[in-house]
């Protein structure tokens, strides 16, 4: 019997950057040399879709 499973990863990085956008460009680099280097790890695990966005704004205005 093949049974599908829907599953999601909910993490956070800490990045040092100089804003959101240069955090967010850095770990959308990382994980995607992650999946680039892993593909039998991807397909494996179904993953069909990676986003994210900086949770915490440390600018100062």
């Amino acid at each position: 019997m093949i049974v599908k499973v829907q599953w999601i990863i909910d993490g956070v990085m800490e990045i040092e950057a100089a804003s959101n956008d240069a955090a967010e460009a850095i770990a959308d680099e990382k994980l995607r040399k992650f999946i680039a280097a892993h593909p039998d790890l991807t397909e494996a695990l179904g993953a069909m879709a990676i986003q994210g966005h900086a949770v915490i704004d440390n600018e100062t205005s």
